[in-house]
């Protein structure tokens, strides 16, 4: 069986959650130097205590990338090779402290064929340890190629 066809078996379908996440805040930092976002909110632990979430905060974009090993611990093998393809839209609705765990839930949208591979639209939310509502809310897009 071919990783899309288990992918179109789990359409509709939650996955997860995943394991914990630690978001520390050499994580953080590592993530700042790997963009090259180094504001204070997220680096600089004394000012960002005066700030409005009084500490550090992850990027948005950090939650957004560790959908990545969330997603792959729950996906089944896929005997294909999957790749990131896209975003269709991305939500942070509230912040993750540094400090804190984060773990994900998705839900197989569709799959569907296209000339480079099947192409799957997914689900995302992730939620953190010290956050009452999700952290990141998107619409992940996978392709599999054999």
């Amino acid at each position: 069986m071919s990783g899309a066809s288990r992918l179109r078996e789990l359409v509709g379908a939650e996955l997860g959650p995943s394991a914990w996440i630690e978001v520390t805040q050499g994580r953080i930092d590592a993530f700042a130097g790997a963009t090259d976002d180094p504001q204070w909110i997220h680096v600089d632990p004394a000012r960002a205590e005066e700030g409005p979430f009084g500490g550090t905060i992850a990027h948005g974009f950090l939650t957004l990338a560790l959908c990545v090993p969330m997603l792959y611990e729950l996906l089944p093998p896929a005997g294909a090779m999957v790749v990131n393809y896209g975003v269709n839209r991305v939500r942070f609705p509230a912040a993750v402290p540094s400090g804190s765990r984060v773990r994900g839930r998705f839900r197989v949208l569709s799959v569907e064929d296209t000339p480079a591979g099947e192409r799957a639209a997914i689900e995302a939310t992730v939620e953190c340890d010290r956050a009452e509502k999700p952290v990141c809310a998107a619409e992940l897009l996978v392709l599999t190629a054999t």
